[in-house]
């Protein structure tokens, strides 16, 4: 799906525009701005997205990249040459390969859990930077885990500014999390700081029939409560999922309590490990149903030991269903 953004650009683009890159394993979006904007946010000028590239060749997914900032360069009259920056925010875990980030994300690579994904390859690692940076030029491509870009957009402009003990949450098709503590944003040795999706909420070894996350994990947060997982674990999709426990359907609601349960222990740990004061929720899961999921969270996480939990915030993305392309595009402002 390609189309502009509702701001209408200007008819002569100034140089040094900005490109975003938003990864998710359901979609990729490209998006051009203007960073000149005082303290606010870029102005987005032109948007493209398409599902997640997830066949043919290992670097499809860098080619698809290129392709859509193609596409968006055309749309204002522009090519790749007149960027300043390019942005990368995506979904991990990442490796590297000769100092270049490669994607080892469960719902992109089919490799890693095997054929029960149905994700149609044998990925095990997608190459990313290394592509980029040949075809865009290596100081001109910054590359981050998508939910730390995130935070580092909502500590910017978003619903963290000034906070210096703050996390970012994305409930969507996977669970990211973005660290940043004492003012310093957690990265890691390999950027995969903040993968608490892939960690344990509950026992994994109950029952025969434990869920199996993408990662080849079984009964880890991301296997229980993420987007991707709800058709295979409790046979509905989150929006119907939702809208059912909206309605009143004792059972669905029931199922979404319980989700929140186990969201809830993910949140009181990195409370309890990080001592935050505050967690922004982001993705779409959370923000297309979070008049329904936020009192819930707040509510299990009010349970936990009160010298830790008291006083801390649970707020929504204050960048909102945004939030993606401008986790992108502060990766300019801040690169890392």
């Amino acid at each position: 799906m390609m189309g502009p953004m509702p701001q209408q650009p200007p008819t002569s683009q100034p140089p040094g525009l900005h490109a975003g890159v938003d990864i998710g394993g359901t979609k990729v979006a490209v998006c051009l701005a203007d960073p000149a904007n005082g303290s606010g946010p870029p102005v987005l000028l032109t948007r493209v997205a398409e599902p997640t590239a997830k066949t043919g060749v290992p670097d499809a997914l860098a080619q698809q990249v290129l392709r859509l900032l193609d596409a968006a360069c055309t749309q204002l009259g522009i090519t790749r040459s007149d960027l300043a920056g390019v942005g990368v925010a995506s979904c991990g875990p990442f490796v590297r390969h000769a100092g270049m980030v490669e994607v080892v994300n469960p719902n992109i690579c089919g490799g890693l859990a095997g054929a029960p994904r149905g994700l149609g390859n044998d990925w095990t690692r997608v190459p990313l930077q290394a592509p980029l940076a040949q075809a865009l030029g290596a100081d001109r491509v910054h590359v981050a885990n998508d939910a730390v870009a995130a935070l580092q957009a909502e500590r910017l402009w978003g619903a963290l500014r000034g906070e210096d003990d703050c996390a970012y949450v994305t409930w969507s098709t996977g669970i990211g999390v973005g660290l940043c503590v004492d003012g310093c944003v957690l990265r890691g040795k390999n950027g995969n700081a903040g993968h608490a999706g892939h960690s344990y909420v509950g026992d994994p070894d109950a029952g025969s029939d434990v869920a199996l996350c993408g990662c080849g994990n079984q009964g880890d947060v991301e296997s229980l409560v993420a987007g991707s997982a709800l058709p295979r674990r409790l046979g509905r999709e989150a929006p119907a999922l939702m809208a059912a426990a909206d309605a009143g359907d004792a059972a669905a609601l029931a199922e979404v309590q319980a989700l929140c349960v186990l969201m809830g222990r993910l949140l009181y740990n990195l409370v309890a490990t990080l001592d935050l004061r505050r967690i922004s929720l982001g993705g779409a899961v959370f923000l297309h149903h979070q008049a329904l999921l936020l009192p819930l969270l707040r509510a299990q996480l009010a349970r936990y030991f009160p010298a830790l939990t008291a006083g801390v915030e649970l707020v929504p993305a204050g960048l909102g269903g945004q939030v993606g392309d401008y986790a992108a595009l502060a990766l300019l402002q801040q690169p890392g």
